[in-house]
């Protein structure tokens, strides 16, 4: 049966939520089992609150944890028997390890990503991709949000080929529409690399590239991958959550206000509901890290049980949906064209 490794202790709310997280997943679904790296008297204190199928978990005990504090590279290499080293090399050597979800520090994951998994080969820089929800009732992948804050034109190339494997990997999209995030829709907008990015991605085969799109359309949905530079792409989503957050306490408050707006809300509080799910964009789970040989899944830091399960769910349907054979058969036959193997990584 696939596994689907959990680092305990890494995030905010570790290890009650992320422990929650992963037996809700395992409730509602009955093809994997999960790994549960941390703290082994700590992880059976949180499970003893839970019925679950004991057969199904597994508790690889680290007496280490890194925390945001720590200096990423340094404490990867140093605390070897943290949650998330341990985890990443179970990952690593276990043939039936699919996957690994962590909510700990972005800069510890991303660089024990690329130390202990690897990338596939010709990959110049692997690329955090979250999906943001969108006015389809469905999302639209963002890569990169945060991975790599300078770019080249190659590697703006190279996301838009690797989220595309991705949708097309876990969520079937057959032909997923491609947009290069900029300050405007027509061809000329941008600076020299979007400009530049803008020229590869018309060019690289495999993909779908529709052209540019601004900020508004990530959530309207008229693309399924938004490619971005890391430093952009941390901006949208940001605001993306503060837009939806901000929206949510506005109604509040004006729903509040009188006993007037209070009767009303009882008439409105379904389709408020609706809306502030829809804006919720951790219910979609974390950020796949896209361009290693196996699957990881970097959840927001302040996640919750309901954020950790869908990051479960997302390691598994990318390993089931055979991602990474997909990456590495759109990367092949894209290089040639886009040139996107030609600069040393």
């Amino acid at each position: 049966m696939l596994k689907i490794i959990v680092d305990a202790m890494g995030g905010d709310n570790a290890p009650a939520e992320i422990v929650k997280g992963a037996v809700e997943a395992l409730a509602d679904r009955g093809d994997f089992k999960v790994i549960l790296t941390g703290d082994e008297s700590l992880i059976k204190h949180e499970l003893d609150k839970y019925t679950y199928d004991a057969a199904r978990v597994e508790i690889v005990h680290c007496a280490q944890v890194i925390t945001n504090d720590d200096v990423p590279t340094s404490a990867v290499r140093s605390k070897r028997d943290s949650s998330l080293v341990v985890g990443l090399n179970i990952l690593k050597n276990d043939i039936s390890a699919g996957g690994f979800v962590s909510a700990g520090s972005t800069g510890a994951v991303l660089t024990g990503g690329v130390m202990f998994i690897g990338r596939i080969k010709g990959v110049l820089r692997p690329a955090l991709c979250p999906g943001i929800p969108n006015v389809r009732g469905s999302q639209t992948l963002l890569c990169d949000c945060g991975a790599n804050a300078e770019c080249k034109p190659a590697y703006l190339a190279q996301f838009g080929v690797m989220a595309s494997a991705y949708a097309r990997a876990a969520f079937g999209i057959q032909d997923p529409r491609v947009g290069l995030l900029t300050n405007g829709t027509e061809e000329h907008k941008g600076d020299p690399l979007h400009q530049e990015a803008h020229q590869l991605l018309k060019n690289t085969p495999g993909i779908h590239f529709v052209g540019n799109i601004e900020g508004r359309d990530i959530m309207y949905g008229d693309v399924d991958v938004a490619v971005s530079d890391g430093f952009s792409g941390n901006i949208a989503l940001k605001a993306i959550e503060g837009c939806g957050k901000t929206v949510g306490e506005m109604l509040r408050k004006e729903f509040t206000s009188s006993l007037g707006s209070k009767i009303s809300y009882l008439f409105a509080k379904k389709p408020i509901k609706g809306l502030t799910r829809a804006l919720d964009y951790s219910r979609f789970g974390g950020s796949v890290f896209l361009g290693l040989k196996k699957v990881v899944v970097k959840s927001h830091g302040s996640s919750k049980a309901k954020s950790i399960k869908p990051s479960v769910y997302q390691a598994l349907d990318a390993c089931r949906g055979g991602l990474i054979g997909m990456m590495e058969e759109m990367l092949g036959a894209a290089e040639p064209a886009s040139g996107t193997g030609a600069e040393n990584a």
